[in-house]
């Protein structure tokens, strides 16, 4: 199979669209959570249900945009005419997510109301984002066969990401501060955060073309094609590890706004940590790629849970006696760890589609992702779902300080033990994963005489 080098305008191109991406994941695992408690007035347990029930919506959506994707013929390709239509639904739905109702409606809604408001709203937020990510998610196997190659477009990708990521975690609550008043000022966000999440993605639209030679794959019905993408093994292994790291990457993310302010009585420090965390993770993620080159895309992945994991635990023992110097500390080395599980997975996944086109001769990146993002969303929905419930039952109750001592722990457990072990959980997932750079250049020969023989007929 020809070798496909991509120049640097088409990665910079391409990576762009996970700029804006990113934003929309840095608002929903960093910020969403804490405002309906502590600004809307939602409960912990009703706001957990409310994102769960909209992750799992999303997460059935996902395959469904995955499938139709791999089944469009058009002048522009099979991924960018979705793209193109979700761009707009996406900005509205930022903006109005991040809008209290109380602004429109008044104080006292009951929270019945709150919850079913805040339920639809997310719905509809979740499936105009996948609908632009889900086709982009899908282009990036199609653009090169390449095994490093693919590590270095997602290193470019996720190097946009983790700039959205800096910027969503250290401009969000001084954005919101900019404002007279917080619900404003979470508006303000939302417009901000959308405007930029519409742009990149436009970008990447227009200046990146699907490969001219990939067609719509073949009129298998969609329970065939699922069925398909489960009999992958290698798949699954990176699928289940995957959902396990978001699962995970989910809870920190939520947690950490909660844990600065009820336990450490340091909100104004959430912002910074974040920002040595991403920035850190932002010097790794070139250091994965090349790492990867080296010993392989798995043994890095897997370092980056156990660098991870470790760095929690010990959050658990001694952050709430050593402080907010020593959070900072912590935060760059976790930023380590988190920065080696960026770009990987992405790029392991591909090889692992790769694959599927060998078995099946038939490419349909589109129902991969598609599983694949549904696999994310599963995570965050359980993530969001037991940090809800558990914090509710433990005494959590918004803006009280301080706290129970029972929800204190709480909070510390899952900045802690709780998410260490699924990050450990991972790794073990991932060590059986079997695709390494010799077998996949295996695949590579096998596909090259494949497509030879299909050419001879």
């Amino acid at each position: 199979m020809e070798e496909k080098k991509l120049s640097v305008g088409l990665k910079l191109g391409y990576g762009v669209c996970d700029f804006g991406g990113n934003l929309f994941f840095t608002a929903t695992a960093f910020v969403l959570m804490n405002y309906l408690t502590d600004s809307v007035g939602l409960s912990a347990a009703l706001a957990g249900i409310a994102l769960m029930v909209g992750r799992l919506w999303d997460a059935f959506y996902d395959p469904v945009i995955g499938f139709l994707s791999d089944k469009t013929a058009t002048k522009m390709g099979r991924r960018r005419p979705f793209m193109l239509g979700g761009t707009i639904p996406l900005f509205i739905a930022m903006v109005i997510m991040f809008t209290n109702p109380a602004l429109i409606a008044g104080a006292g809604i009951s929270q019945t109301t709150l919850f079913i408001y805040v339920m639809i709203v997310y719905i509809v937020l979740c499936t105009a984002y996948s609908t632009v990510n889900i086709p982009y998610s899908s282009m990036a196997p199609e653009l090169t066969p390449d095994y490093n190659e693919r590590s270095s477009l997602n290193g470019y990708r996720f190097g946009f990401a983790a700039i959205g990521t800096l910027l969503g975690a250290g401009l969000a609550l001084p954005i919101v501060g900019l404002a007279p008043d917080k619900n404003l000022g979470f508006v303000l966000m939302g417009i901000v955060f959308g405007t930029v999440m519409l742009v990149s993605a436009l970008v990447t639209i227009f200046t990146v073309k699907e490969p001219a030679h990939l067609k719509p794959a073949k009129t298998t019905g969609f329970v065939k094609t699922y069925t398909e993408v489960f009999k992958n093994r290698p798949y699954l292994l990176i699928l289940l590890t995957y959902v396990l790291h978001i699962l995970a990457i989910t809870i920190v993310s939520a947690i950490a706004i909660y844990y600065f302010k009820y336990i450490l009585a340091a909100e104004g420090m959430t912002t910074p940590a974040m920002v040595i965390l991403i920035v850190t993770a932002m010097i790794f993620i070139p250091v994965s790629v090349v790492l990867s080159k080296k010993v392989g895309k798995k043994l890095v992945y897997g370092a980056g849970f156990v660098i991870m994991a470790a760095m929690l635990l010990i959050i658990f023992f001694l952050g709430h006696i050593l402080g907010v110097t020593f959070m900072l500390i912590m935060m760059f080395f976790t930023g380590i760890g988190f920065g080696f599980t960026y770009a990987m997975p992405y790029s392991i996944v591909a090889d692992a589609i790769e694959y599927d086109y060998l078995r099946t001769g038939e490419r349909r990146e589109g129902a991969f992702f598609g599983v694949w993002t549904w696999g994310l969303k599963i995570g965050q929905a359980l993530a969001i779902f037991v940090m809800g419930m558990t914090l509710e039952a433990m005494g959590y109750v918004a803006n009280v300080m301080p706290q129970l001592p029972t929800a204190q722990l709480g909070i510390r457990l899952f900045l802690g033990p709780i998410s260490a072990a699924i990050f450990i959980a991972a790794a073990v997932v991932l060590y059986f994963y079997p695709i390494t750079e010799k077998r996949y250049k295996e695949i590579c020969r096998e596909i090259a005489e494949m497509e030879s023989k299909k050419n001879e007929k």
